[in-house]
């Protein structure tokens, strides 16, 4: 053999990667006959996930607007994209990192806001954020969680966090999210458009169940002083007697709901008006179904976050965001629990890219569920994925630890399928490496 004969020098035999890392662990402890207790498959995991749950909760979790369609079109506009692998690429390291607006990335993951998460397991987003800050994800903390920001912050340790807003029709309560929520270290501020009214969710709508309306999901709400401000004052100004309710089974368990959820005393909360008072201004400030563009211009008098709009779908809404000076977009149709028959949100990432240009930051949220998923959206244009569902899923079946396996084996799939197409990092990563198919 001649020298020019000789295949290459080899470099010495790199770290794993992520991917690597993840399959190592899993596959050592099948050694010793011990598999994963959250399920790497998808389906899988969603099944599994859904054993565990109450029927309030599945319906919470797994349903979706009208009959389904959106949800249905979600996976199917991932499922006509085909990856087109390269080889002999010799890609041996991958770096995974972005830095998004302010926020330094290790992988173009963020966990999505979810609401009324106490459905799947008490202290819902303590522990979604202590999955998030274990495997350094940032988590979008949602304006429906189950514990106060302040909580919540406290178990992300130096891991970013994003808060996510819906708009109230109580202005001074806006200012007060907006507040606390830069006051505890926020790195953007994510204005949800998209449920400015509750969509129709025939699986909720069959059970009679609004989490809400039980006093679940209202904790930033019942931490707040304009909120408590606002309860009080109509506490104050209620005149006669108190309207009657019918006393059955649920209207006490609901009442206890309520009860248990509002700050104070369990005991003192059952003599106070307050509680039960609480659910309704809620649900009387909840969102603004009079959201417009003008509200969002104040936002730069009333913020020093980036402002991130949450639930566009039409290119012409992502242009005229970005004109007005919006510095991100997440392209999102709530995870088909709005608009029944709406756009897939891959699909409409796609001509939204093509109309704002490769500069703009945009984000993807709904129907992602793996590792295959991110590599696809990030070919077709998505600086990061949020990720829902599938991280409540770990909750509901192992906790904070479940979280943070959710989001390990999305990465490492993300890790892997980049190191076997040649993606040596995310910028390599385009529709260069994709076909459509039918």
């Amino acid at each position: 053999m001649t020298t020019t004969d000789r295949p290459p020098a080899t470099a010495p035999t790199p770290a794993p990667g992520r991917g690597r890392d993840r399959q190592t662990a899993v596959y050592r402890a099948g050694v010793v006959g011990r598999r994963p207790r959250v399920p790497v498959d998808a389906a899988a995991l969603q099944a599994a996930a859904s054993r565990t749950m109450s029927r309030r909760a599945r319906a919470y979790v797994d349903g979706g607007a009208g009959e389904g369609a959106t949800m249905r079109h979600n996976r199917e506009a991932f499922d006509r994209w085909r990856v087109v692998p390269r080889v002999l690429h010799a890609t041996t390291h991958r770096d995974l990192s972005r830095r998004v607006l302010a926020t330094d990335l290790a992988a173009p993951l963020l966990l999505a806001p979810v609401g009324a998460g106490a459905l799947v397991r008490p202290d819902s987003d303590l522990l979604i954020a202590r999955g998030a800050a274990a495997t350094g994800t940032p988590y979008v903390f949602s304006s429906q969680g189950c514990n106060p920001m302040e909580d919540t912050a406290a178990e992300m340790g130096t891991t970013p966090f994003w808060y996510q807003l819906y708009w109230s029709t109580h202005e001074p309560l806006v200012d007060s999210m907006i507040g606390r929520a830069e006051a505890l270290g926020a790195q953007a501020l994510v204005v949800t458009l998209d449920t400015t009214v509750l969509g129709w969710r025939p699986q909720d709508l069959s059970l009679g169940s609004l989490p809400f309306a039980r006093g679940e999901g209202i904790a930033q709400y019942t931490s707040d002083p304009a909120f408590l401000a606002l309860l009080r004052e109509r506490v104050a100004a209620a005149q006669g007697p108190a309207e009657k309710v019918d006393v059955t089974l649920a209207a006490v368990r609901s009442l206890v709901s309520m009860t248990r959820r509002f700050p104070g005393r369990f005991v003192d909360n059952l003599r106070s008006p307050e509680p039960r008072a609480a659910v309704e201004t809620f649900l009387g400030t909840y969102s603004n179904p009079a959201l417009s563009w003008d509200h969002l211009a104040t936002l730069r008098h009333r913020t020093s976050l980036p402002v991130v709009l949450k639930g566009v779908l039409h290119p012409d809404d992502a242009e005229r965001a970005l004109e007005a000076g919006i510095d991100a977009i997440v392209v999102s149709n709530h995870g088909g629990r709005q608009v029944d028959r709406s756009v897939a949100s891959l699909d409409a990432l796609v001509a939204i890219r093509d109309r704002v240009g490769p500069d703009p930051t945009v984000l993807l949220d709904s129907g992602v569920r793996t590792g295959a998923d991110v590599f696809v959206a990030l070919a077709l244009g998505a600086d990061a994925c949020l990720l829902g569902r599938p991280h409540l899923y770990g909750l509901a079946l192992a906790g904070a630890e479940g979280v943070a396996e959710v989001v390990e084996n999305v990465v490492a799939e993300l890790d892997l399928t980049m190191g076997l197409v040649g993606a040596a990092t995310l910028d390599d990563i385009g529709r260069g490496l994709l076909v459509e198919g039918r």
